[in-house]
């Protein structure tokens, strides 16, 4: 993902989901710990531009792995960037912060993610 302050989160977003179809990432204004959710009313507005709400202005390209932890991701974002991150993952037809899983990998939550919507789609989108 590049990092710049002219880009809008929302471009961030679309970055994170070309490369995970089954999860989300949203910015709020305030820092969650580990295993702790955000709330939804600090949920910044994704037209933001990144030097609109970021506090650490450092630019530059963030090689987000498969094989990196919620924790380890979102951490890294708040550190480089100053950027408050949250993943979600999706869970049926709804999407759920990934608060008590933050030590699965990226992979691990977007399969389960995936298995997740393929289970509800077959049990309540049949003809």
């Amino acid at each position: 993902m590049t990092i710049d302050d002219n880009k809008t989160l929302a471009a961030v977003q679309k970055e994170f989901k070309r490369k995970f179809q089954n999860l989300k990432i949203e910015f709020y204004q305030g820092r969650h710990e580990a295993g702790e959710g955000s709330p939804g009313v600090t949920r910044l507005d994704p037209e933001q531009t990144i030097g609109a709400v970021r506090t650490v202005n450092q630019p530059g390209e963030f090689n987000v792995t498969e094989d990196m932890t919620v924790r380890d991701f979102e951490q890294q974002v708040y550190e480089r960037f100053g950027l408050n991150v949250q993943v979600f993952r999706k869970s049926g037809n709804l999407w759920m912060q990934t608060t008590s899983t933050d030590d699965w990998t990226l992979q691990e939550q977007n399969r389960k993610g995936g298995s997740s919507e393929q289970a509800y789609k077959q049990k309540y989108e049949q003809d």
